[in-house]
């Protein structure tokens, strides 16, 4: 995994789309590794949108106890 450079950590504007959709910036997802399909999670740090990328372990855990699975994701995009 590539570490981002002062010059590539630079705050990034995104632009959020219809049902909440951005797109996370190529330096960005190239120095973390992060491609389709990838499992991030999302949550809430006082102001801050925080994305984590997620383990193979830490998605097959949370999968298994079943706290949040794609297709609930997908129902509740929809219901909008």
């Amino acid at each position: 995994m590539a570490k981002l450079t002062p010059m590539k950590n630079k705050p990034e504007i995104v632009i959020v789309r219809k049902r909440g959709v951005i797109v996370i910036p190529k330096n960005i997802r190239e120095a973390l590794g992060i491609e389709e399909g990838d499992i991030l999670r999302v949550s809430l740090e006082e102001d801050k949108i925080i994305l984590s990328k997620e383990s193979f372990w830490e998605k097959l855990f949370d999968s298994a106890k079943g706290i949040y699975s794609p297709d609930d994701a997908e129902l509740e995009l929809d219901a909008d």
